[in-house]
């Protein structure tokens, strides 16, 4: 064996023989393994060895690292808890009334006292604002009074041409043309939903979905039809057709990519068969793709709209979840119905143009690319270290999804645990997080919570654990 470079050779030895512990069951999955700098002194090795070791055991799988708290063996696949059953709603169309509640948990979710697990909030690094700060900077300075201005539907040319660009990786062949631009992602869907129903009319939605989605349902006073959906496959298209041929379904909404708050990527060739489906019934299919760039593969998944043929599919999306909920910006691709929901904007909400103008720039320069690179990886490392936490500290009975993208984690709690009780509790605790009643019209998910994994840290942790206790505690109640 050459020794022509010790310096690899000691890195890849100290390696070898933590990853034999490993196995062996020294370091058992979940323990801590020594820091750098004890690992240093007892092995006698440089800490640069040490770290390239701790690198190379990371990129196998072996070993994570958890911010403020060191380095820990991952869990094993096999030993992850399982994941929630596909959800089995009930069969008749409801009207939505679940303002009140989701009201008091948006009040909370801005109090700066309380650790947030719940809100699905990006991680705002300061790498990103920096950057945004100072191409907004730049665009007042050059642009002036052209900053200032309301920029009437469509929107400004050179962004629809961005997000155009960026939708053929999504399967999408889109013109500028083919773009509304909307103050978020919430308009968006409002229009589009106002394009296509009227009061009364029933929408099926995947169960659970954002409570976002059914808010907005309520306000257009239009009934929620819940459809089975699996953890990871999203929608159900054969409980779907079952729906269609049994109710008068006007619309159908999902969340193709990462359902909030499942997580679930519906497989590109169910996603052809929902577009299908619906086209044979001439029914609209309204799309939300706003974490679709958040994906942990190698790959960015495809959209419905990718099969699209007769214009049935309305794709909505934003900038939120993956630069800043600030900029308050969003798009829709509506196809047929491009017409009516350009009018619904321009009657109804010019948007403002420096947003515009800082997003185009950010997303022509290659800033955003870089970004999202960053955050792929921060995200699925997080939303990994959060499902551990929760393996660890959850009592028995507790299930999890396995999300392949996005920022939040859909978690069962063991049966006899009300969410919303648990939420109070967890409040005077200094913790807030979402209960499940609010991602179903009919209040499915009493014992389910949504956790919000952009941003874990250290306090994340130890507050996952103080709430694995309370958990404990009201499972034990009869």
């Amino acid at each position: 064996m050459s020794t022509a470079n010790p310096k690899i050779l000691r890195y890849q030895e100290l390696a070898e023989r933590l990853s034999e512990l490993i196995h062996r069951g020294t370091y058992a999955p979940g323990t801590r393994i020594p820091s750098v700098r004890q690992m240093s002194r007892q092995q006698n090795v440089s800490i640069s060895t040490v770290l390239e070791a701790y690198s190379l055991l990371e990129r196998q799988g072996l070993i994570e690292s958890r911010p403020q708290s060191g380095y820990y063996v991952r869990a094993h696949t096999e030993e992850r808890l399982p994941e929630p059953e596909i959800s089995s709603p009930r069969r008749d169309p409801s009207l939505v009334s679940l303002h009140e509640l989701v009201m008091m948990l948006m009040r909370d979710s801005s109090n700066p006292d309380l650790v947030q697990l719940g809100a699905a909030l990006p991680h705002l690094d300061n790498q990103m604002i920096q950057k945004i700060n100072q191409i907004m900077t730049k665009t007042v300075r050059e642009q002036g009074v052209k900053a200032h201005q309301y920029h009437f539907p469509p929107g400004l040319e050179t962004l629809r041409s961005q997000i155009a660009r960026r939708m053929v990786s999504a399967g999408c062949q889109l013109s500028p043309g083919d773009i509304i631009i909307t103050s978020g992602g919430t308009e968006a869907l409002n229009f589009s939903l106002h394009a296509v129903c009227h009061p009364g009319d029933i929408v099926a939605i995947e169960s659970p979905s954002y409570f976002g989605a059914f808010q907005t349902l309520e306000v257009h006073g239009l009934r929620a039809l819940e459809i089975p959906t699996h953890p990871r496959d999203g929608i159900s298209v054969e409980a779907l057709e079952f729906a269609i041929e049994h109710n008068p379904i006007r619309a159908v909404f999902v969340i193709s990519n990462f359902n909030n708050p499942l997580g679930s990527r519906i497989p590109d060739d169910r996603k052809k068969a929902l577009v299908e489906l619906l086209a044979r019934h001439e029914i609209p299919l309204i799309e939300n793709d706003v974490s679709g760039e958040l994906y942990f593969g190698e790959k960015r998944p495809l959209v419905c709209k990718a099969f699209d043929t007769k214009g049935l599919v309305i794709l909505v999306s934003s900038f939120s979840k993956d630069i800043s909920p600030g900029l308050h910006l969003g798009w829709v691709a509506a196809g047929r119905y491009s017409a009516e929901v350009e009018w619904l904007k321009f009657t109804l909400s010019p948007s403002p143009t420096l947003p515009q103008m800082v997003v185009a720039e950010f997303l022509e320069g290659g800033s955003y690319d870089q970004h999202l690179r960053r955050i792929r990886r921060e995200y699925a490392r997080n939303v990994e270290l959060m499902s551990d936490a929760v393996m660890r500290y959850f009592p028995e009975g507790t299930r999890l999804t396995r999300p392949s993208g996005g920022l939040v984690l859909w978690v069962q709690l063991p049966e006899n645990v009300d969410s919303l009780e648990l939420y109070k509790i967890a409040l005077q605790g200094g913790i807030t997080l979402v209960p499940g009643h609010v991602f179903s019209a009919t209040y499915q998910f009493s014992n389910f919570i949504r956790l919000n994994a952009a941003a874990f840290n250290y306090s994340t942790e130890r507050a996952l654990e103080r709430l694995g206790e309370m958990i404990t505690r009201l499972a034990k109640q009869p």
